[in-house]
């Protein structure tokens, strides 16, 4: 893609809510080989294609020694459509950092955004909580947790309908 092609992309996103940022992860390994690899399925096969990523570029670092393990790290740019997908992001991939790069200064959301923004957490805790608690519950106590968390799933649903309506 052109530079001017993606500095248009990059601008009509940002105007319309979306964030430029600078991701940062590290990975370790014993095998120096396994590094490059990983990094690069990370940024092209996860990453780029999680919901609400637009584009995502960057570096990887060559692999250094450690003693007995290798470390590598990358620096990637990516534009997501929105706050919401940002998070998810740094949820479920852990960057050892963020740099937002654009927009400069302030953010502004909806109530309706921030809203939708907040469900989405709750319900990413709610499904970690739910996987850890599936390792070390008895099976008819995970059970009951699992049906109290249907039923707030509900609840959160019909509170989402009458919020749109």
């Amino acid at each position: 893609m052109p530079k001017s092609e993606v500095n248009e992309i990059t601008e009509k996103t940002i105007k319309k809510g979306g964030i430029l940022a600078k991701l940062y992860f590290d990975m370790q390994s014993e095998k120096k080989e396994d590094l490059q690899p990983l990094m690069t399925d990370l940024a092209n096969n996860r990453l780029l294609k999680s919901p609400g990523v637009i584009y995502c570029f960057g570096a990887i670092n060559e692999p250094i020694s450690l003693g007995d393990r290798y470390s590598t790290s990358a620096e990637l740019t990516v534009l997501v459509k929105n706050l919401g997908a940002l998070i998810a992001i740094a949820f479920n991939f852990a960057p050892a950092g963020v740099e937002v790069l654009e927009p400069k200064g302030r953010y502004e959301l909806t109530t309706s955004e921030l809203q939708s923004i907040l469900i989405d957490l709750s319900q990413t805790s709610l499904e970690y909580s739910s996987y850890i608690l599936s390792r070390v519950m008895k099976k008819e106590d995970y059970e009951k947790i699992q049906a109290e968390i249907k039923s707030r799933e509900e609840l959160g649903k019909r509170f989402m309908k009458k919020e749109e309506q």
